[in-house]
């Protein structure tokens, strides 16, 4: 009888667990994406193009901006909490900390919504030469894993 009680407590354990966290949003997928190029916008002699990106209608749009550098072509993914980059160079396509003058986020902040582990996971996405099309596809894919679990609701 003892350990049909445990098996039982054990059982009720995890599913209210699992209620728990799918309440807090914790981890939700990010299924639908849309970017939207931003046209009517004095973009500077640095910046090729910007765009916004959305998770399910999200009323929060992460801005992406492309630039060309001598490492490569770099996509600088920023929101009010958090800025990183991704680069397109002859190495392959991956995430990187964003540099110190193209970033509006404090360091602090940044550091705690990025995840540092996954920041590194994700240094190589793909080996191959991306075009702009396939590098928005990435980050929009990629980008809900950088974010530390505590932190993804600010994707939506």
């Amino acid at each position: 009888m003892r350990k049909v009680n445990f098996i039982i407590a054990i059982v009720t354990f995890f599913v209210m667990a699992t209620s728990v966290a799918n309440a807090t949003g914790i981890r939700t997928e990010f299924n639908e994406f849309e970017f939207t190029l931003v046209d009517d916008l004095y973009m500077g002699k640095k910046v090729d193009a910007i765009w916004t990106l959305s998770y399910d209608n999200s009323e929060k749009p992460v801005t992406v901006v492309k630039r060309n550098t001598i490492e490569g072509t770099e996509y600088v993914v920023s929101s009010e909490f958090f800025s990183v980059r991704y680069v397109a160079s002859a190495a392959g396509f991956g995430a990187k900390q964003v540099r110190k003058s193209w970033c509006n986020v404090d360091n602090k902040i940044n550091h705690a919504v990025i995840n540092q582990n996954q920041l590194k996971n994700q240094e190589i996405i793909s080996p191959n030469k991306v075009d702009d099309k396939m590098a928005l596809g990435l980050i929009a894919c990629y980008l809900p894993d950088l974010l530390n679990d505590g932190y993804t609701h600010l994707l939506n």
